[in-house]
Parts: structure tokens; sequence; C-alpha cells
């Protein structure tokens, strides 16, 4: 008898995840099952001896359309992952000897790019051009409908200020100011485990000083 360990899987949304059963073949007196979430639900079968290799669609069909099983190693593959795929799923093999096998599988949705936006309602009365201006630019960084993110705001490859959201699907944003005649490379950054989109911000282009504004 082998006992259960664990592997951890992370995917993306709408990508496709193979569980493997780590078998070469399966053996003609091997039993396979798959089962999903706390309540050890079957998704997959496989027996040699009577012919069967069934998937299941599982709780409220979720998995409709979605299994398929390795003939030759038993392995699951889940294509076309959503974020409700995400969870634990349990491997059972019986046969000369018995193995069970836990996977943890994460499923992140793809994420939207973030959208930099000026904060300032008007220009400052300051002379940029002053040695004593304390004039900026007030800028907003923002991702819709995000979940398990961390929205961040660098300068160059520093960290200047960031925020995380687990779990439920909001909106995040996050300020910065700058100088208008500011010479930094600044970017906005929204990243989870598995993957980031970033946006550069243009500071001639959100960034108008009163001079530049001038008729």
């Amino acid at each position: 008898m082998e006992g259960v360990f664990g592997d951890s899987v992370s995917v993306m949304e709408g990508d496709s995840v193979t569980l493997d059963t780590d078998l070469t073949e399966i053996h003609e007196d091997d039993d396979i099952l798959w089962k999903f979430g706390a309540k050890h639900v079957i998704i997959g079968e496989i027996s040699r001896d009577y012919g069967i290799f069934f998937t299941y669609d599982g709780p409220g069909g979720r998995f409709r359309d979605r299994l398929k099983l390795d003939h030759q190693t038993g392995s699951l593959i889940i294509t076309n992952t959503r974020t409700e795929h995400a969870g634990v799923y349990e491997l059972e093999i019986s046969g000369v000897k018995w193995l069970s096998k836990i996977f943890s599988v994460a499923i992140y949705a793809r994420l939207p790019v973030p959208v930099i936006s000026s904060n300032s309602s008007q220009c400052s009365s300051s002379s940029p051009s002053s040695s004593s201006s304390s004039s900026n630019c007030s800028l907003l960084c923002s991702a819709v409908n995000v979940s398990d993110v961390t929205l961040s705001w660098y300068a160059g490859i520093s960290v200047l200020s960031s925020i995380s959201v687990c779990d439920l699907s909001i909106s995040l944003s996050l300020p910065l100011e700058v100088e208008y005649q500011d010479k930094n490379t600044y970017s906005c950054v929204l990243n989870n485990p598995i993957s980031n989109q970033t946006t550069h911000l243009d500071i001639n282009t959100l960034c108008h000083t009163c001079a530049g504004n001038e008729e």
C-alpha cells in the first residue's frame, strides 16, 4: 500500500490541465477512480477487465464535455478549464497494490490590462520650471472584476505601492502622484501567481502643466 501524497497545479482559465497517474501503462487488474471535491464525487472510472473507460459530468454538470481519460496511463485531462473546476482531485488505484494521490488545482481567471487615468481636475498654477514648484500630477491605476490579484505601481523595477485582493471579484484602484517634469519610468502591474499584465505610464499624455495647456 502506498500512502496519500499531494501535487499542486496552477493554470489559467481556458487552458487544459493533465493530472498524471505516473503509470507507464494500466495493468489488467487495475481499477482506477478519479474523484472531485469534499464529497469525493466520482468523475472518472477505469476498469480494463470490464472495458470501462467512463467520465462523468460531476456536480451540476460542471465537467460536461471537458474530461478525457488517457487509455494508456489512466491520467485525467481537463479541457477548457473554468474557475469552477478548481479544487481537490483524488486518484485511487486498486490492483496488485493500492495507491491514492491528491491533486490541488488552482485556476486563475485571465487578467485584464490595468488602466491608468489622470485624477487631476486642473493643472497646478505653479510654474513647472520654477525650482520651488511642487506641482504634481495625480494618477489612478484601475482594474475591474478581478480576484486573487495584486495591483502595484512601479518606478523602474522598484515597487512604490501595492494592494491585494483574494477570493471575491471586485474592482481595484491605486493612486499615484508624480511631478510633471518627472523623468522616471512608471508602470502599473496587475498580477496573480502565474501571470501579469502591465501598463506603462506616458506622463506627457496624461499629465499636462498649465504652461502646456495655455494657448
